[in-house]
């Protein structure tokens, strides 16, 4: 850091020349008594190129007008308006606005002295500095003091980096800096107190000159009522969360190396993708896990869960490839020559425990001399994490052996086979195996740490932590993000639940109510026809009930505006289960789901219940289905599951005093989403029984339709709009002439309750004939979101996505005219009306109201705010997951497991948990008890670090030359095109201008530049010709497409070779509708002409087409087609008829284990290649209410006639070989011939 004498300044800083424009950024929050002073202190500065960014942060007083009134005085002020987020994310906007070269930030009830920009540019420049401090004034708004801070008293000395951070005074660095700074390091603001604080570590780590400018030139309020410093001190538990967000700064993308005895991490890698640092190589190398660049001859399958092996410097630089085979938990021999690993064969959730297949981790060795590969343990079960022991020739590892949980053992290295248990701890696994210098072991148990010295046996480890013991109470803001909605029956109000508590809106304020304030969840929310009254369903008592919240002034307009609320549970039970409700029309009686099956009335006067429904026609244990009240609150519209042919539902109805349902639709496809239209003489419905057909169980493309409860409702559908119009007018006279004869007078208010008792005639129900009353609407089949029609029943409105999101249609039944009436891109969205016949758009991004008659739409937003114990929170989904793996687990018993002992073992560790990752490692450790696939607990963390692109290239790993050597150039990546003069063998040596060295990182030059213009420049040591190209670099989710391209294509030309063009080649990529038309394109297309074909899934993660692929490669020739003579096709002409052969592998997972089962099972062709484990269960994949997190639940079960099912049932292929670690890096695909010739050798064996 530099010091600048202000002196020294005075004299000279007037003579200088400087033209940078300085961005200045001022978040404004309601502080319009400090504005004029604050804004006046900017535009009045000496230094006059500025750019000021002011940004409103959704304030409710009178600051955006006065911010307005400043913009129009000075044309140097940009002003936005965006909803409140914090003072955190108001600046981030601002950084993203800003074009200056420098950026200044000021606070709205601050002000500057008027030549801080002049000085501060002066001093930067001067010393050529990237960032600049000065001192500050703080005024004390309640005690009237004065104090001064002080910058740093170091003058003119440079600081270590661990220096300047140790430097308390730190905190105004970032008052002054290169706007590069923020940019480049894509650094933000959090949204926490201390937000400077946190983020002027970051911007030290990065910072390269620091200039101190000894002299106070920023005033600063404190005390200020409202401010977020004022009010931070009633929050202090948020300088947790900070301190976690400034050390994500640091680890952040990247590896990091960290002094034993402590300092500041120092990053050694630039690449976005998730790096885990393994092993030591040597004092100066890092071994680390990552997924960035496979070698141009590796046979292996391109996935990102399969990570290669780099070394980088200590003090940083290049990574250079250590191996292409993924290796997890390395230990290297002393000597350097030999290291210990486990593998990984393919996907199965880490905390798995009890199973013992193929996909189960062997122990390794690897020579780093001669490149061999040797697996020690060799068998069905877990053998992991492997450390050697300080002799070098002893092996201690983890291992479920014995039918026992993980155990520590040991083997000498000669003779694997000789395995001893080392512990025998029971129940719990053992995890994180370490070993010293001197032979102790560590590891942890049952969440405690633990040595252990050879010969003896296992001591507890004494670890006392000091904690504060503060609730984890976080402020929670959210003005999107609802997961369910409703609006009331006036159409003025909204209620949402957001974070699984209840909120209550004003469709034309954002006036918001929380209703519910408890860590539960919440759901299924709805008015009572009063627009007084809510009804939901909360789990707050681990038991999903019932609870309604009503108005209880009658002062009180609204909920918005209401002061009290009375909150009461219905029918409260511990046992029995209730949810989904919704109020009859009247108000007098409310439907409800029970145990997640059953539906149940409640009359709210008698409180008696009664059954409609007995469950047997619903077999998802989500806990509901749909189903909605008749107008006249007599009959009941449901999905329910017809004719045992789950998942395919039905659309029926049945008397709302219960009784048989009635169907309605009566097919074998999917039919839902019911809902009463027209006055209820007709139900509208969703079904994919028209179009395009999905080969799999999801993702048809859906139609909305109409069945016609009577005929009258029928004919007056299909008359003409010129027809129907004279009909209205013959009913509007007959109206009028009856009224007309009725002399009897009526008052006012009988009037008007005749006329309410009018309009709610009996449905008339007319089942005969009702199947050839059923009407197609929608002109084209789609992907469909929700549907309605409009008060009139003459428009259909629904959303549509033929593009990326949903968009909003409209179709005018009468003229049959269909068009997009907006373009939203939008998520989820529910379609409801109002009393008037409003529309209301009500989804997780958008709340909108829209006008019946002129479809205009209104935005409806809302700021919902909560206090949230995090702690709390954490136990109550915690409940959450036990209660659904004990209600929807697929196998009753739990696959032998105690549930309620098991679940109290992990749940002692909740109070041990403070942050999310802990918290899904847990559900996974927890979950992993039960030996299944397809669950654990998954976090997701909202990070926005830098996104590393790439070139499309395939660089040497050996070249050690500056710049990076291009080995191969990935067909249709960016230098895949006519005009380039790059090839294999060009050294890439700048991006952007900027040199690749061997001392920087390759990708540091490529973060944040996917889609955007990037210049390259390219030398040839050839012809030695240096020239320049631009191109858009890919995603790194588009390269690993093309790289699947192209291993894709690498496969069938091996075939295609080696069968001399007999057979042809597909894979699988997973059981969807997409891979399925291109196995059917390719099998009946350019393969048609084959004698047999060779079909590959390996590596395939799932899905449903088991039926599918069994019908299309199991067909028999029965006849030909022939044209005069002349063969033009066999029959079946739409199957393949000729010999295939199928591959298989340990990474096959759910329906690729499934599909392969099928295929042996039906004797339709030989399996080639590995064990696949058995993984055949469908899977639920739930979001708490903290939408970071998900788990899963195994929900259907795959049972065969003799009892067992699928799940822990490997299967065997009928010709077993392995591709070889040595052989696969080097491009052989083992496998794969041995597929090739076996199916050979069947096709020549039948011409015989």
């Amino acid at each position: 850091m530099t010091k600048v004498c202000a002196g020294l300044l005075a004299s000279i800083y007037r003579g200088n020349k400087m033209c940078d424009l300085v961005s200045v950024v001022i978040p404004v929050y309601n502080v319009e008594d400090y504005l004029d002073e604050c804004l006046e202190s900017v535009v009045s500065q000496t230094y006059k190129k500025l750019e000021i960014v002011v940004v409103n942060d959704g304030s409710t007083d009178n600051s955006a007008l006065k911010c307005r009134e400043w913009q129009e005085r000075d044309n140097r002020i940009r002003f936005y308006s965006k909803d409140n987020e914090g003072l955190g994310p108001a600046r981030n906007f601002g950084i993203e606005k800003a074009t200056g070269k420098w950026i200044a930030f000021l606070d709205a009830d601050d002000w500057y002295d008027l030549q801080f920009v002049e000085k501060m540019l002066y001093a930067a420049n001067q010393y050529d500095g990237d960032m600049v401090t000065c001192n500050i004034s703080r005024y004390n708004m309640v005690t009237k003091e004065t104090s001064y801070m002080r910058c740093s008293s170091v003058i003119g000395i440079p600081l270590t980096r661990q220096e300047k951070l140790e430097d308390d005074r730190m905190g105004v660095v970032t008052k002054f800096s290169l706007r590069s700074l923020w940019v480049d390091n894509n650094i933000k603001m959090p949204n926490l107190y201390g937000e400077d604080f946190v983020v002027t570590m970051w911007i030290l780590a990065v910072a390269k000159k620091i200039v101190s400018l000894d002299e106070c030139l920023y005033f600063y309020r404190k005390g200020r009522t409202g401010s977020v410093s004022t009010m931070a001190r009633l929050n202090r538990q948020e300088l947790v969360p900070g301190t976690e967000y400034m050390i994500s700064g640091f680890k952040r993308c990247g590896i990091f190396e960290e002094n034993k005895e402590g300092g500041i991490p120092k990053r050694l890698t630039t690449h976005s993708g998730n790096e885990t640092p393994v092993a030591y190589k040597d004092a100066g190398h890092i071994l680390f896990l990552a997924n960035i660049m496979p070698t141009a001859e590796d046979a292996q399958f391109p996935s990102g869960q399969f990570q290669q092996v780099y070394e980088v410097n200590t003090e940083g630089g290049r990574p250079i490839l250590f191996s292409s085979m993924p290796m997890e938990d390395i230990s290297i021999n002393h000597t350097g020559n030999t290291l210990l690993y486990h593998d990984k064969k393919g996907y199965e959730d880490p905390w798995r425990k009890h199973h013992t297949s193929s996909i189960t981790r062997d122990v390794w060795l690897y020579n780093t001399q001669t490149g061999k590969h040797t697996n020690l343990t060799n068998r069905g079960g877990e053998d992991r994490n492997p450390v050697y022991a300080p002799d070098g020739n002893t092996v201690y590892f983890l291992s479920e052996r014995n039918g026992g949980s993980f155990n520590v053992y040991t083997f000498p290295l000669n003779t694997p086979q000789e395995v001893k248990a080392v512990t025998t701890f029971k129940t719990h696994p053992v995890r994180f195996l370490s070993v010293s210098d001197k032979g102790t072991l560590c590891y942890t148990y049952d969440g405690e740490l633990y040595t252990q010295k050879p010969g003896v046996r296992p001591e507890k480890v004494k670890v006392e932590l000091v904690r504060d013991d503060e609730e984890q109470v976080a402020a929670l803001k959210f003005s999107q993000g609802a997961t369910s909605a409703s609006v009331s029956p006036d159409g003025k109000q909204v209620a949402f639940i957001v974070r699984g508590d209840v909120f209550v809106t004003s469709t034309d304020y954002a006036t918001t109510k929380q209703i519910t304030n408890t860590p539960a969840k919440e759901a299924s929310v709805s008015f009572a026809p009063d627009n007084r009254t809510l009804v939901y369903a909360s789990e707050r008592t681990g038991n999903w009930q019932l609870y309604t919240a009503k108005i209880s002034r009658k002062e009180d307009p609204n909920f918005p505006n209401a002061t009290l609320i009375e909150e009461e549970v219905l029918l409260p039970s511990k046992t029995v289960e209730r949810a989904y409700p919704q109020y009859s029309p009247d108000g007098k009686e409310l439907a409800f789901i029970e145990d997640r099956n059953r539906l149940m009335v409640l009359n709210l006067k008698t409180k008696k219940v009664r059954r409609v429904t007995d469950g047997s026609t619903w077999y998802n244990t989500g806990g509901g289905f749909d189903y909605e009240w008749s107008p006249d609150g007599k009959w009941f519209t449901l999905e329910f599951i017809g004719n045992r042919h789950d998942p395919y539902s039905d659309v029926g109805i049945v008397s709302a005093q219960g009784g048989a349902i009635t169907n309605l639709t009566n097919s074998g496809y999917i039919s839902g989403a019911p809902r009463w239209v027209l006055d209820g003489n007709a139900i509208l419905f969703q079904t994919e029984r028209y179009g395009m057909r999905a080969h799999a169980s999801w993702g048809s493309q859906q139609d909305v339709m109409l069945v016609f409860l009577n005929q009258d409702a029928y004919d007056r559908y299909r008359l003409s709009k010129e027809d129907f119009e004279l009909l209205k007018e013959l009913e509007k006279e007959q109206k009028k002439a009856k009224e007309k004869d009725d002399n009897k007078k009526k008052d006012g208010d009988k009037e008007k309750a005749d006329e309410e008792k009018a309009d709610q005639k009996d449905i008339v129900v007319e089942l005969n004939g009702i199947e050839d009353r059923i009407v197609r609407l929608t002109p084209n089949s789609s992907d469909l979101g929700s549907a309605i029609l409009s008060k009139d029943g003459e428009d259909l409105y629904y959303f549509s996505a033929f593009e990326d999101g949903y968009d909003l249609w409209k179709m005018n039944l009468r003229e049959k005219d269909t068009k997009r009436l907006h373009k939203l891109n939008t998520g989820w969205v529910s379609l409801m009306l109002d009393k008037k016949g409003d529309i209301f758009l009500l989804g997780s991004r958008i709340m909108q109201k829209m006008d019946a008659k002129s479809d205009a739409l209104k935005s409806i937003s809302y700021q919902a705010e909560m206090k949230m114990d995090l702690a709390a929170e954490r136990e109550t989904m915690f409940d959450h997951v036990y209660k659904q793996h004990q209600k929807r687990f697929y196998n009753v018993n739990m696959h032998g497991v105690d549930w309620d002992a098991m679940t109290n073992a992990y749940r002692k560790f909740l109070p041990h948990i403070d942050n999310n990752y802990d918290f899904a490692e847990l559900l996974s450790e927890w979950l992993g008890e039960l030996n299944v696939s397809h669950t654990g607990g998954r976090y997701s963390p909202k990070g926005k670090g830098d996104v590393t692109s790439n070139l499309g290239l395939l660089f040497d790993w050996n070249y050690q030359g500056k710049g990076m050597q291009i080995a191969e150039i990935i067909e249709k990546g960016p230098f895949d095109h006519s005009r380039t003069k790059v090839k294999a063998g060009c050294i890439i040596e700048k991006i952007n201008g900027e040199e690749i060295t061997l001392d920087n990182d390759i990708t540091c030059l490529l973060n944040n530049k996917a889609g955007k213009k990037t210049l390259i420049s390219i030398y040839n040591p050839q012809n030695k010709e240096r020239w320049e190209e631009v191109v858009m670099p890919v995603t790194n989710g588009q390269l690993n497409g093309l790289l699947y391209k192209r291993w894709v294509k690498q496969r069938a030309a091996d075939v295609e070779k080696w069968s001399k063009g007999r057979l042809g080649y597909v894979h699988i990529q997973s059981m969807g509708d997409d891979s399925f038309r291109t196995v059917y394109s390719d099998i009946l297309g350019k393969y048609n002409n084959c004698e047999g074909i060779v079909i590959d899934t390996r590596f395939n993660g799932g899905g449903r087409l088991h039926e599918d692929i069994e019908i299309l490669f199991s067909g028999q020739k029965y006849f030909t087609q022939v044209v005069r003579g002349r063969e033009a096709c066999d029959m079946p002409s739409r199957r393949w008829n000729k010999p295939s052969i199928m591959l298989q592998c340990e990474a096959n997972y759910s329906n690729a284990h499934g599909t392969p089962w099928v295929y042996k099972h039906q004797k339709i062709g030989k399996l080639v290649g590995m064990p696949v484990p058995g993984t055949m269960t469908s899977v639920s994949w739930e979001t708490l209410q903290d939408p970071s997190l998900v788990f899963g639940i195994p929900i259907v079960g795959y049972r065969l006639p003799d009892g067992s099912y699928l799940e822990n049932t490997q299967l065997e292929p009928d010709v077993k070989v392995a591709n070889n670690p040595e052989t696969v890096v080097k491009g052989e695909d083992t496998q794969l011939k041995v597929a090739v010739d076996e199916l050979l050798k069947e096709i020549d064996s039948q011409k015989k």
